[in-house]
């Protein structure tokens, strides 16, 4: 994902600014394509660091962001407004003006982690994957993760521990002193 984020160049103006916010906000607030897609600049909340999300099942639910996601959503906010040149309240824009569509988020997504994994599956789910594994990995508790990604129940966050223990497997064999032989 650092790859991905900083070490890729993305380019110059709205579309290269706008792309590169996207993969960040998939991957740092573990949304869903659709939710993403939905978003307007209303919804983030610079003053309480928080996005408001609407999910599956028209549910609301309330996304905190640090202080780096901060700067750079303040950065892509003036950038858009730069660019937008009709009063749509859509958060991410086509290059026309308009709100952008799932399948071009897709599309843009999909060349873009073409450029950093040989996975077969590249979509918007992978980035919301890795941003549950990243949680769970450093310590989140699970049922934070839950909410953070509005699952109804615990058993459809739980599907992502497995990764986690695949890495508390590796950190076992590594250092034990009796895992080595198993």
């Amino acid at each position: 994902m650092d790859k991905l984020i900083d070490d890729i160049p993305f380019g110059e103006g709205y579309v290269a600014c706008r792309d590169r916010m996207m993969l960040v906000l998939f991957y740092e607030a573990g949304l869903r394509l659709s939710e993403l897609v939905g978003l307007d600049v209303e919804d983030v909340d610079m003053q309480s660091s928080a996005i408001k999300v609407l999910g599956k099942r028209n549910k609301q639910r309330v996304i905190p962001f640090a202080a780096e996601l901060k700067r750079e959503l303040a950065g892509y906010i003036e950038e858009r407004a730069a660019f937008a040149q009709c009063p749509t309240g859509a958060l991410f824009l086509s290059a026309k003006g308009g709100r952008i569509s799932n399948s071009r988020v897709y599309r843009i997504v999909n060349a873009r982690l073409a450029g950093v994994t040989t996975l077969k599956k590249k979509s918007p789910h992978v980035l919301r994957h890795s941003f549950a594994t990243a949680m769970l990995n450093h310590e989140a508790e699970i049922g934070a993760v839950k909410e953070l990604l509005g699952h109804e129940r615990l058993a459809t966050t739980e599907i992502y521990t497995h990764l986690t223990f695949e890495e508390l497997k590796k950190s076992y064999v590594k250092a034990h002193p009796r895992a080595g032989n198993n």
